[in-house]
């Protein structure tokens, strides 16, 4: 096969059309590059704005033709169905609230899609898409991206392979600092501080989801129960800027979960321990491009991407060589590409490669939503454990 599996299944790249992300938004801007970084995806039409003339202007800036820079997302999912020269996926990064009706109507018309976290607002939504994706039979990505980063993929295949033996503890953590202030008028009028956007829970919608799903990816276990709580520690703050848990896990383990983005002064601080019967492994994301090891009985040691000991699901994650720094837009691009390989094999009628299909499903989202759920549930009653249905289908 080629470097560029894409081409040497369909002939061409996949054709992409986005929703969202227009003028002045980091997440969509970075969803464009992460599909431009491996080539793997040409974009051919995109729906930036609710406003038309701000959506034909921002198409414009992208080099889209007239036609295709679409003012609403469902208008585009129409158009592009309706066109010969089609776009293939979808992705959506619109606020949280309209995910599920744009992701519904793009599977319903035969389209792939990639979307952003949360999947849905809601269990009732988060079920209902699930099985949409199920029954239409299209490939469904949610961007957690930090699992594109390849010491996390690293740390997932060591502890499949049973290096850490058997994993007795998980402590997870994601502390941001940028709703730390009392009144930011500016960050009020955000959809982002919107319930009815954003969901019953700002902080565990935009970063709680992104730890569990963390905790998951690394250790291939599930939350079977939690004792949470969540609520707002900054005064005048009307949507939830912290939440804690203790956590029970799957295999009889134990995890503690901590999230907050009102710790003042702090970045992008998330990290994760996991700790196995046979050792620890230890990786935060400001500091991405270490994993420290530190076995039971032998001297702790670092991974690096590409260093010594690297197991083929990071190796297919790393772009350069050793040495140099891969980081927040690569690991990204590394959902975006896994997803490729995805389509084009399931367009093309081929078999696809494992190490592509460890980019988060649907499956994924499902459950985030109903951890979600279970710590609001759990909060609401001082604390008391609630147990998570963990079973998909």
């Amino acid at each position: 096969m080629s470097l560029n599996p894409v081409i040497a299944l369909l002939g061409r790249r996949l054709r992409l059309a986005v929703i969202g992300g227009g003028p002045g938004s980091f997440i969509g801007a970075m969803h464009r590059h992460a599909a431009a970084l491996d080539n793997r995806y040409e974009l051919v039409a995109a729906a930036l704005s609710s406003d038309a003339e701000k959506a034909r202007r921002a198409g414009s800036e992208l080099g889209l033709a007239p036609e295709r820079a679409y003012a609403s997302g469902l208008e585009l999912i129409s158009g592009e169905k309706a066109r010969a020269d089609g776009a293939d996926v979808i992705a959506i990064m619109t606020p949280n609230d309209s995910h599920f009706e744009l992701a519904s109507a793009a599977l319903g018309l035969g389209f792939d899609v990639i979307c952003d976290k949360p999947m849905t607002n809601t269990v009732d939504e988060a079920e209902r898409l699930y099985a949409a994706v199920q029954s239409s039979g299209r490939v469904f990505c949610l961007t957690h991206n930090y699992t594109g980063y390849p010491l996390v993929r690293q740390a997932r295949a060591m502890i499949a392979a049973g290096e850490l033996g058997e994993i007795r503890l998980v402590q997870v953590e994601y502390v941001q600092g940028g709703n730390a202030r009392e009144t930011d008028p500016i960050r009020a009028r955000s959809w982002r501080h919107n319930p009815t956007k954003s969901g019953p829970s700002l902080v565990m919608g935009d970063i709680g989801s992104h730890a569990h799903n963390l905790l998951r990816f690394m250790t291939g276990l599930e939350v079977t129960e939690v004792a949470a709580e969540v609520g707002s520690i900054v005064p005048g703050h009307l949507v939830h800027d912290y939440a804690g848990a203790m956590l029970r896990l799957s295999n009889g383990g134990r995890g503690s979960f901590w999230v907050t983005q009102a710790a003042a002064g702090v970045e992008n601080g998330l990290r994760i321990r996991v700790s196995g019967a046979l050792g620890s492994l230890e990786w935060e994301q400001e500091l991405p491009q270490v994993l420290r090891y530190k076995p039971l009985d032998g001297p702790a040691q670092l991974r690096t991407p590409n260093g010594p000991g690297t197991l083929p699901l990071a190796a297919r994650s790393c772009r350069v060589v050793k040495g140099h720094p891969e980081g927040f837009p690569e690991a990204f691009a590394n959902l975006y590409s896994d997803a490729a390989e995805a389509i084009a094999a399931l367009r093309a009628g081929a078999a696809v490669d494992p190490l592509a299909l460890h980019f988060p499903n649907c499956g994924d989202g499902l459950l985030g939503v109903r951890f979600i759920a279970a710590v609001i549930e759990s909060s609401a009653a001082n604390g008391a454990w609630v147990k998570l249905n963990s079973h998909l289908g």
